[in-house]
């Protein structure tokens, strides 16, 4: 039956003729609208000249599954114009961002409920959600993490969980609940994952704290308390491991923390205000090569970068739609060839960057 229906859709596509099917291919609102693109495209922001030779390029930006996929045909898409194109994913409201030991870029969307895993490199796309689990859905994904075995972790601000999937996006556990469906989280965001100690750093949003666990979830410290001075939060959001460190998005003191890894505090970077230097809403962070912190502020739609004694380097973006500019940035992944990955959350994107530092070598000279 299969088979019949093939061949009479395939002898019935072929009766139709060729002007009738360009004609329909050219004047269909896909076929336009890319035409449309492609006739005026946008131009890309100049690279960033630095001293000792350090410049940051603009690589491209990225917001759709069939991105990731190989160029269908012409007759594929001449058939997408009659039967209608398939259903891909894009990003609705992403938000956090990090990258695997395989070059697969991991963002979460709560605006899909879920979670993009794009594989440029084998030309591979998922997509990871539990929205219509009955049992354990998985309601507001926030933030990403990924272990030594590229296991992906997910927090859940809505549900109050983590959610756990292995490398190839199976759905492994939950971390965070209690008999009776209550968990210990208010509301997890930041999360990251020190492999070698079998560590677990989770930020309770609500409950200005982070949570430190072992690989099970059990609760092994808990770090900060609420206020404004050292090693005290207001709203703290994203974390990320550096070297020895625990660094901590703390939000509404507009700054960020360093920690060691045990939570005793090293210093702070960041002040409340509108200029340069200055943090207002920070949101993602990471470290180049050099050892540079990038901090993304969401309202003003720049990131700035700083040397470990807080003293500002540069900053790149500004508010705008076109290349190089961010509406709402969110998160931030730095991979280890110092491609910079930040999520433009309000443009339905992400943007990559390429940081040129100057080798070991070239510094000590």
């Amino acid at each position: 039956m299969v088979q019949y229906f093939l061949s009479t859709r395939r002898k019935t596509f072929l009766r139709i003729p060729l002007g009738i099917l360009l004609a329909a291919l050219l004047l269909s609102p896909a076929w336009a609208s890319k035409r449309a693109k492609n006739a005026v495209p946008q131009a890309l922001p100049p690279d960033i000249l630095m001293d000792g030779g350090r410049k940051l390029s603009f690589e491209r930006s990225f917001s759709l599954e069939r991105e990731v996929k190989p160029k269908r045909s012409f007759w594929t898409r001449v058939v997408d114009v009659i039967a209608g194109e398939p259903d891909f994913h894009y990003l609705v409201n992403p938000y956090s961002i990090v990258t695997d030991s395989k070059g697969r870029i991991i963002v979460s969307d709560p605006g899909a409920d879920g979670v993009h895993v794009f594989d440029f490199t084998q030309q591979k796309y998922k997509f990871l959600t539990r929205r219509e689990d009955g049992k354990n859905p998985m309601l507001a994904p926030q933030c990403v993490a990924i272990d030594s075995q590229d296991n992906i972790y997910v927090t859940d601000s809505e549900a109050g969980k983590i959610f756990v999937f292995d490398s190839n996006g199976k759905f492994r556990r939950t971390i965070g609940s209690l008999k009776g469906g209550e968990g210990y989280f208010k509301r997890p965001t930041g999360i990251a994952i020190d492999s070698a100690a079998q560590h677990i750093y989770v930020t309770d949003t609500l409950r200005h704290q982070i949570f430190m666990l072992d690989m099970q979830g059990s609760v092994l410290q808990k770090i900060g308390k609420p206020g404004n001075g050292d090693g005290e939060f207001n709203f703290p959001t994203e974390l990320r491991l550096h070297n020895d460190n625990l660094v901590v998005v703390d939000a509404m003191n507009f700054r960020v923390q360093v920690l060691n890894r045990d939570g005793t505090f090293r210093y702070a970077i960041g002040k409340v205000g509108d200029g340069t230097g200055w943090v207002f809403r920070p949101k993602g962070i990471g470290f180049d090569s050099e050892g540079h912190l990038y901090i993304v502020d969401g309202l003003w739609g720049v990131v700035q970068v700083f040397d470990d004694q807080g003293r500002l380097l540069y900053y790149f973006g500004g508010k705008g739609t076109d290349l190089g500019q961010f509406q709402l940035p969110a998160g931030m992944q730095i991979d280890g060839s110092d491609r910079i990955y930040v999520v433009d959350s309000f443009n339905h994107r992400v943007q990559v960057f390429h940081y040129y530092g100057v080798s070991p070598e070239g510094r000590k000279q």
